[in-house]
């Protein structure tokens, strides 16, 4: 393993991977495969723009030639798949997108390791593929799916095709499944960079529903960790967990949130909730820990260090929340913050 291909690697989570590997593997070269779609970033990657093992191709995974073209250029030896429409309020807008790429862009990939002999091809999936979790448990590995979400549909098929790849044509493979993740280079249409730029901006912050909504949020640098531990030490054809073991309701993330970049709790509004919202998700991460991966950050510490960051870094965020993001921004959000409510939450509800 010393020639990786990072399909999705000018994103959130891709780009932060590309950069933990340049720096923690000095005889590995990385070539990052992206479409560059709206939450596509080359200002993600500037820090490892001029080393000489970092290379771009700007390519759809969809492509199978572009795909075959690049793994023979840059003589690839594992495919590492962040390459993903993300954002759940986006796959109920418009569900094609998610499709295409997930599933379809999927099956170019695995097509593409089994045509090449690839050493390993990783793909990157999420807790949501599990569904609402109830009170009192956490997602196993084993469980079954149940997305309830066009996005999540489209991670559940992406990981049931690289499964099936595995049994079928004994394809080295391995899946991580990770809980909502959060940190530097992240759109601004999530939740936790959402609100910290519209509170650094005295604007409201549309919280779904009642906020009590229970989530893992992680740092992206400690699943960055995990993800490279599975792929140097996990077992060929396993899924692996990656999150904290701790959840929080969303109202709590938002009070902690506020309190790091000190603004004030009255920006809060809440807002009609989007359509199948899961309440809960929970991931059970024994499997991880059994391979010696801890989490470096509680929850409430990653959402004060990823709130820091966006107070800290202007420059990154403001160009990208003009023009087409504000038209996204209405349309998701304008009509449900025109009916909104202000929170009665207290600011001692969560010290």
């Amino acid at each position: 393993m010393h020639n990786i291909m990072v399909t999705g690697g000018a994103g959130f989570i891709g780009s932060n991977f590309v950069i933990y590997l340049l720096n923690k593997y000095k005889e590995y070269n990385v070539l990052v495969y992206d479409k560059l779609t709206y939450a596509g970033n080359l200002d993600n990657l500037l820090e490892v723009s001029g080393d000489p093992r970092y290379h771009f191709v700007r390519e759809d995974i969809c492509d199978a030639g572009s795909v075959a073209q690049a793994i023979e250029k840059y003589k690839i030896d594992t495919i590492v798949n962040f390459a993903a429409e993300t954002h759940v309020d986006r796959s109920i807008l418009n569900p094609d997108a998610f499709i295409q790429t997930s599933v379809y862009g999927t099956y170019v990939l695995l097509e593409a390791a089994r045509r090449f002999c690839l050493q390993r091809y990783h793909q990157i999936s999420t807790d949501e593929v599990y569904g609402h979790i109830p009170a009192g448990y956490s997602s196993k590995e084993d469980d079954k799916v149940d997305p309830r979400s066009p996005y999540a549909a489209s991670k559940a098929s992406a990981d049931l095709m690289v499964n099936a790849y595995h049994v079928t044509y004994d394809l080295p493979v391995t899946i991580t499944r990770g809980s909502n993740n959060i940190g530097p280079f992240q759109y601004p249409e999530k939740v936790v960079p959402l609100f910290a730029t519209n509170a650094i901006d005295g604007e409201p912050l549309p919280v779904y529903g009642d906020g009590r909504q229970m989530r893992e949020y992680q740092y992206v640098v400690d699943h960055c960790d995990a993800i490279d531990l599975v792929l140097h030490s996990g077992t060929i054809g396993e899924i692996y967990n990656i999150g904290t073991g701790l959840e929080m309701e969303n109202l709590q993330m938002v009070e902690i949130l506020l309190q790091a970049i000190d603004c004030p709790r009255d920006l809060i509004r809440h807002v009609k909730d989007r359509p199948g919202h899961d309440r809960r998700y929970s991931l059970n991460i024994d499997k991880i820990k059994a391979l010696g991966w801890q989490p470096r950050h509680t929850p409430a510490e990653a959402i004060a260090a990823t709130g820091r960051w966006y107070a800290d870094n202007e420059w990154w965020w403001r160009k990208i929340k003009h023009g087409a993001f504000q038209d996204y921004y209405e349309t998701q959000y304008g009509e449900r913050l025109r009916q909104s409510t202000a929170s009665n939450i207290q600011s001692s509800s969560y010290e």
